[in-house]
Order: structure tokens, then C-alpha cells, then sequence
């Protein structure tokens, strides 16, 4: 089979190539095409776009590069038609996948959709274009099955592919290739963003709060793609650790996290470190946001447990002030041990491993069909 893939950021990436590893572990003749990042290159991805050229947050973001978002809509359409896949996997990022899928159903190509956007959150309208460009969707989060079927639309729920992932990770392999601040000071980890744009705007008010716990050391989690250079060139004064490529191992050692809203929030919890979620966004696109959004948390963990479990720091809130505060209150203490055991809540919450597998097997059916 030839499968043609996309996934525009690195949590794509990462559930992409687990999805990769099961398809050809049942067919070992499959070849892919895709729009990923490394670790979809590495799962046999013949890479025609990374996803670190796709990665435009926000309105006014997607606006200054709407000529080069343009042009990878084109260049995607005609490389899709000159490989001819068997099917397409569109895999989360809805704002490029979306308009592809609608292209490529009227082309007569066969749309899967892995990682369902986030319909449920703002313009649920949305539903009905995919109900008419997916043939089959495949979600990750409990409550998507209902949500959709409200719709009339029937998906499969295949489980949290992060449960397999972090589950899987073996920290004592990585010990020796974490490098941190020389001292036994336990650690607090900041995870800042996946994007340099985010990264710009989170990392530099995590960083103002490091000298008001010099008990602990503060690490920064680099993300996939970014070089260590970007982040020391916003470190100023501040002489702290940054890792790359180890998130995991940092938080299989971290005592507490400062997180920027997304999947990381998620991989967090799943790891059992207490955190505070972090989000600011250029005013005038968070202002349009809030305008659509239709859900009452940002954070993963809060939208799937149906109620506030982490602090969500948004945009004025997020300040010295309130950062101080409630790190410190998931330090030590009543909170810190009740957050612990809402991550046990939200592991049930998630169902079974096997979710990359299942999804491979049911596509494997589909396509025999």
C-alpha cells in the first residue's frame, strides 16, 4: 500500500510515526509519503515538508504568511496526485488538513483522519465538511465518539496513543544522556512551546520566577527542531539547563513543571508531575478565539477530566505574581498530592494501550474493503 501522510507539528510527528512502525509491521511492503518532522523520516517517510516550515499560530500569524501557507497548499496537491496513494492520513492539524481533505475527496482519493481537530471546542460547524471529506476518523479522546455521534457521524475511539508512548519510555536509558546543572537541587521543568514564535513569548516570563526558588533548578525542555542557540539567546542573564531531544527523561526526574498549553500538558500529567499551564497568545488572535471557543478549560487534562484539575495561567493571568504562587502550591502540600491523584483519574479516563496498533488494524480493514 502507499500511504500518504501529514502532520504539521511535533506531537503529529510523534503519533504519526507510531502509526508508521504498526503499518508496516503488518505490511512490510507499505511505502509512505509525508509532511512531518524526523521521527516520521526515521518510521521509512520519504519527507516532503517539515513541519517546523508549516508551524503559523494564530490570525494575524496565518495572515503575514498566507502567500507560503499558499504555495504549500499547492505544492502538497500536486505531490499528492503524483504519487497516487492508496489512501491519505491526515493526522490532527486541522487548518491545513481540513481544506486538503475536501480537495482530495473530490479528486476520488480515500481520506482517513487520525487525531480528530478539536470540533468540539469552536466552530463545531465543521462537522458536516467532515463528514463528506473523511471516509473514516479515527479519535483519541473519550468523549469524541458522543460528540460526533450527535452528528450522525460514526468514528472509532482507538485509545490515547501518549499512553504507549510514555508508558514505553525507558528512563533508565536516557539517566546518563540528561544533562543538567551540576547539584542534587530537585528540578523544575519548563516546557515552553514546540514553536519559536511560543517559545519567544513563554520562555522568557517562565524564566523571571527562577530566582524566587533557590532551592530548586529550573530546566528547560528544548523541543524537536530547535536549536540549542535559539533558547540560550533567551536565557539574558539567567544561567539555567536546557536539554534537547529529552523532555521524557526530564520529566521521569522533575518534581514540577511550567508547561505551555497543548499535548505537553498531557505528556505531563501522564508522567505524574504536578504543573501549571501556561498560555499567551498575541492579544488580537486570543481575543478571536475566545470568541469562537465554546469549552471552558485550554488544558487537555482539564477538557478530558470535565473540570479544573491543573491552574490554567492565561494571558494577563500569566505573571510573576500568580506563577510564584501556584508553583508553590503544587511544591508541597494538599494540592500538589490531590493533582497526583487526578492523573491516576485521567489514566482510566484515557482506556487501553494499543492505540497506534488498533488504528493500523482497522486501516488495514478499511482498505481491503
Amino acid at each position: 500500500m502507499r500511504y500518504y501522510i501529514i502532520a504539521g507539528e511535533a506531537s503529529g510527528d510523534l503519533h504519526a510515526s507510531a502509526l508508521m512502525n504498526q503499518l508496516s509491521s503488518k505490511d512490510t511492503d507499505a511505502d509512505f509519503r509525508v509532511w512531518g518532522g524526523d521521527l516520521m523520516e526515521a518510521a521509512g517517510g520519504v519527507l516532503v515538508k517539515h513541519y517546523r516550515d508549516l508551524a503559523f499560530m494564530g490570525f494575524w500569524e496565518v495572515l503575514k504568511n498566507i502567500r507560503t501557507i499558499l504555495a504549500n497548499f499547492r505544492l502538497c496537491k500536486t505531490d499528492i496526485l503524483d504519487y497516487r496513494p492508496d489512501v491519505l492520513i491526515l493526522v490532527d492539524y486541522p487548518g491545513f488538513n481540513l481544506r486538503i481533505a475536501k480537495w482530495a475527496k473530490k479528486m476520488g482519493i480515500k481520506v482517513f483522519y487520525y487525531i480528530s481537530p478539536q470540533v468540539w471546542a469552536w466552530n463545531s460547524g465543521r462537522v458536516y465538511g467532515i463528514k463528506t471529506s473523511v471516509d473514516e476518523m479515527f479519535v483519541i479522546l473519550p468523549f469524541e465518539a458522543d460528540f460526533y455521534a450527535k452528528y450522525n457521524f460514526k468514528v472509532h475511539f482507538v485509545g490515547h496513543p501518549l499512553l504507549d508512548v510514555v508508558d514505553n519510555f525507558n528512563q533508565d536509558q536516557q539517566k546518563t544522556g540528561l544533562t543538567v546543572q551540576p547539584n542534587n537541587k530537585p528540578i523544575i521543568a519548563l516546557l515552553p512551546g514546540s514553536r519559536k514564535q511560543e517559545i519567544k513569548r513563554m520562555l522568557p516570563i517562565m524564566l523571571e520566577i527562577t530566582d524566587q526558588f533557590p532551592d530548586y533548578q529550573f530546566v528547560v525542555a528544548g523541543a524537536p527542531g530547535i536549536s540549542k542557540d535559539f533558547y540560550e539567546s533567551l536565557l539574558s542573564e539567567v544561567t539555567i539547563g536546557i536539554v534537547e531531544n529529552q523532555t521524557y527523561a526530564l520529566l521521569g526526574k522533575a518534581k514540577a513543571a511550567l508547561v505551555t498549553s497543548g499535548t505537553a500538558t498531557l505528556e505531563t500529567a501522564l508522567f505524574g508531575v504536578p504543573q501549571v499551564v501556561c498560555y499567551r497568545g498575541n492579544q488580537w488572535s486570543y481575543y478571536l478565539a475566545r470568541q469562537l471557543v465554546n469549552v471552558d478549560f485550554i488544558a487537555l487534562v482539564n477538557l478530558i477530566m470535565s473540570r479544573k484539575v491543573v491552574t490554567e495561567l492565561i494571558q494577563s493571568d500569566l505573571n510573576t505574581t500568580n506563577l510564584i504562587k501556584e508553583l508553590k502550591n503544587i511544591l508541597e502540600g494538599e494540592e500538589r498530592q490531590t493533582m497526583k491523584s487526578a492523573f491516576m483519574d485521567l489514566r482510566e479516563k484515557l482506556g487501553n494501550k494499543g492505540a497506534s496498533e488498533r488504528t493500523a488494524s482497522l486501516i488495514q480493514e478499511f482498505l481491503k474493503k
